[in-house]
């Protein structure tokens, strides 16, 4: 039995989205009784957010589903200044014109799944470049720095951790706390919103918004937080030996994604049912019930429903048949990724071990290596052990192209041009 009665804290506990809440009973009555604001913030530091952001853009959702109104904040102001959080160096200081194109390419994934206009609970899409940009440092010092311990800031994990492994800290980056406190204030003013959420890495950093509105406004605001997720071997959520699990088809396939989810461990496939698909939680409990060959069958289901919510119905659907087709009838199946090579470089003949690189299915030559030894290397469905073999044009199938395989998931196409 849920110790909440509003429907989106029920929903957060039942999928496991809450890790720290500053006020649970507070938060809770509020929900219940009225229609509540909520934001979660998103630096402009890549072009897309990956796989370990979709955990705080689901709370935003289900508070949506829940009845009430989010908001999306674009963060290409605070970007200018960098999160010391969980971080040992400087963030990179990027140029105005691209942070504006990441910013661009941000906003696609929360169009995809919140619903932005006017109403009551509609999405609102804010960028906090609107206020930070125009402030004034002494004013800013005066109004709010008065009420930020440099005391309390020190005592921070994201300013502690870096200060004992004795790591340079700016005096930019020290003054992220303020800005992000900051713009909980702001965007309080501006909209009425008591609610901050974010991962719990973030958790000081609300908290110091919290307690900046309790100061200049007496009144209470919320945070709550989300865990930091990592796999069941104790990966880093949305990140994978090859890279980033990125959100936007122009960095990551639709099929790359979905292959992302179908290799889930399988301690992690109810874990990630709740919190990346919509599925009922009675569904849930019966994939994740499954045993054997059936767990393979609960991952395809995790699969496709996690793309469909990032790339729509059809391209997750059309990602499993590519699957199928590639996986368990062995065709060299549109679809798969794709790499091209000049006809030129094929006819002089390519070492395979170049080409695995290339193709991003080995880290490096010695991992080809090893990779042939455990029999995982296949050329045109065909096992490969000599790392001397070359790849020429008389490997191209009638299909085109070369089919790279390594191990029964992971597939490239080489196709000459």
């Amino acid at each position: 039995m849920s110790e909440y009665t509003s429907e989106f804290l029920k929903v957060l506990e039942e999928r496991g989205f809450i890790h720290q809440l500053s006020d649970a009973k507070g938060l809770d009555e509020l929900l219940t009784k009225e229609t509540v604001t909520a934001y979660i913030g998103f630096d402009c530091t890549a072009p897309s957010l990956h796989a370990g952001s979709l955990v705080t853009i689901m709370m935003l959702y289900w508070f949506q589903q829940t009845g009430h109104k989010p908001i999306a904040l674009m963060g290409s102001g605070t970007t200018r200044v960098g999160d010391p959080t969980g971080k040992d160096e400087s963030r990179k200081v990027l140029s105005d014109e691209t942070i504006e194109e990441n910013k661009a390419g941000i906003k696609k994934i929360f169009e995809k799944l919140l619903t932005f206009g006017d109403g009551p609970t509609d999405a609102v899409m804010l960028d906090n470049a609107d206020w930070l940009l125009k402030l004034n440092y002494l004013d800013f010092l005066r109004d709010i720095g008065r009420h930020f311990s440099v005391n309390q800031m020190i005592q921070r994990d994201s300013v502690k951790l870096r200060l004992e492994r004795e790591q340079h800290l700016s005096f930019l980056e020290f003054n992220y706390m303020l800005l992000q406190g900051y713009d909980f204030l702001e965007i309080y003013q501006q909209t009425g919103c008591r609610l901050q959420m974010g991962g719990s890495d973030q958790w000081s950093n609300i908290l110091s918004g919290v307690d900046l509105i309790r100061r200049k406004e007496s009144v209470e605001a919320f945070a709550l937080t989300a865990p930091l997720l990592t796999t069941a071997s104790g990966a880093k959520m949305g990140k994978t030996a090859a890279g980033a699990v990125w959100l936007n088809e122009e960095q990551l396939s639709a099929y790359d994604y979905w292959q992302y989810w179908r290799n889930t461990e399988d301690a992690d496939v109810e874990k990630f049912l709740k919190l990346f698909t919509v599925l009922p939680l009675d569904e849930i409990r019966r994939l994740a019930a499954l045993e054997g060959a059936g767990i393979n069958e609960a991952k395809k289901v995790l699969a496709t429903e996690a793309t469909a919510m990032i790339h729509g119905r059809e391209k997750a659907e059309a990602a499993a048949e590519t699957a199928r087709k590639a996986f368990e009838e062995g065709e060299s199946a549109e679809g798969l990724p794709t790499i091209e090579i000049p006809t030129a470089e094929l006819e002089a003949g390519l070492g395979v071990l170049n080409v695995y690189v290339t193709a991003g299915l080995c880290a490096s030559n010695g991992d080809v290596r090893r990779n042939m030894k455990g029999g995982a290397v296949k050329i045109n469905d065909a096992g490969e052990q000599d790392p001397n073999r070359t790849l020429t044009l008389a490997d191209v199938t009638a299909d085109g192209v070369i089919k790279l395989s390594l191990g029964k998931k992971k597939h490239v196409l080489v196709k000459p041009v």
